[in-house]
């Protein structure tokens, strides 16, 4: 067996050896604590070579999420190869390359019951014999909590491409959105309630604000624009929460470039570096924000998906006139119908020298708990 796989075997026993002893805590059943760090996906899937024809289509494909030129842009020769393209693609508008997942990979053979633990898991099953076409199920907490497990049955590989292709993205969403329900289950555990009073009141809506993110100022900005700024300044790095409100005047206030600008003139009005006369933008020549329509983390019986719901817009912030600072953000913006307002929420993460992937998506976490208070 290639050291490889003894070396992840051993780790990951070990693993649950401590977590039964330490506790072997289980939510009403006997399943064990999942093992591996956040954004971490295990790929059991063969290492079988890719047919011409499966190549042909692969190259044919404009929309496969490999950024030319990254540490990510690997030949694509195997079934494997394909689903690391996805998986592992570099996350956009970042300051520096680093993937959605960081992805293992085992042949089916040595998937046991040491790896089953895993905390996502996507399982590739390529059978003629039992399948005739290609399916996907999705379920949690099927060998440990919490889990995510994904398994794409498929008769061959051709057809698992062509699967792949179409809705490869849409499988390393939902992979994101369970870590994004796990992170939101810790914060809700210990919130900062005096900051969520203050955002009850001046925007009639509730986030899951961490302990750990403090109020630092409440902006007014002329008569029509409010704004609350929350940071968790702890450690080497700093994260903080902005939530600012407007005026509603057109279904193009949530066009793009008027959130953008609206982002540039609210924030840059109150957020400064040390040197006079600095402030905070939004970088568009390197990497221009990207924006996209969004649903809730959380549907109830109320949810209608023909209904707008926000956007999301996620990009690379900037110091202006001052020091060489600046990172990753992401915002999301909805109406307030009661009180005709856009509503934007926002975090971003300054953390010079350090990967970023990990602290941004925990903090973005907190933007997928927005309820609107009655």
């Amino acid at each position: 067996m290639p050291q490889i796989y003894q070396d992840m075997k051993k780790i990951a026993f070990i693993a649950i050896l401590a977590m039964l002893v330490v506790s072997c805590k289980e939510v009403g059943t006997t399943k064990v604590s999942a093992t591996g760090s956040i954004y971490e996906c295990l790929v059991v899937a063969p290492s079988t070579a890719l047919s011409q024809e499966a190549l042909d289509l692969i190259r044919s494909d404009a929309h496969l999420g490999i950024q030319s030129g990254s540490a990510y842009d690997e030949p694509i020769s195997t079934g494997y190869d394909l689903i690391k393209a996805v998986m592992a693609a570099p996350m956009p508008c970042m300051p520096q390359v680093e993937p959605y997942f960081k992805v293992t990979h085992v042949p089916p053979a040595a998937f046991d019951n040491i790896l089953k633990p895993s905390r996502n898991i996507l399982i590739v099953d390529i059978n003629p014999e039992r399948y005739t076409s290609v399916k996907a199920k999705q379920v949690t907490d099927v060998w440990a909590h919490p889990q995510a497990v994904c398994r794409v049955q498929a008769p061959d590989m051709e057809a698992l491409v062509q699967y792949w292709l179409q809705h490869g993205e849409v499988i390393r969403d939902w992979f994101v959105q369970q870590e994004m329900r796990r992170q939101l289950s810790f914060y809700r555990a210990a919130t900062n309630k005096e900051g969520r009073k203050v955002l009850h009141d001046k925007m009639h809506l509730d986030l899951w604000i961490p302990q750990e993110y403090m109020l630092i100022d409440t902006i007014q900005l002329g008569c029509d624009v409010e704004a609350l700024w929350y940071c968790n300044n702890k450690g080497a790095m700093r994260r903080d929460l902005v939530v600012y409100s407007y005026p509603y005047i057109t279904t193009q206030s949530f066009d793009p470039e008027a959130l953008n600008a609206k982002r540039d003139e609210v924030l840059g009005s109150f957020i400064s570096a040390t040197v006079p006369g600095s402030y905070m933008g939004t970088e568009y020549k390197v990497f221009p924000p990207q924006s996209r329509h969004i649903e809730p983390l959380f549907k109830d019986s109320t949810y209608d998906p023909s209904q707008f719901y926000g956007v999301e817009v996620r990009g690379l912030w900037k110091m202006y006139a001052g020091e060489a600072m600046g990172g990753p953000y992401v915002s999301i913006s909805q109406l307030d119908e009661v009180h005709q307002r856009v509503v934007t929420a926002e975090v971003y993460v300054f953390a010079p020298g350090q990967k970023k992937r990990n602290a941004l998506r925990q903090a973005e976490a907190i933007l997928y708990s927005w309820e609107w208070m009655k």
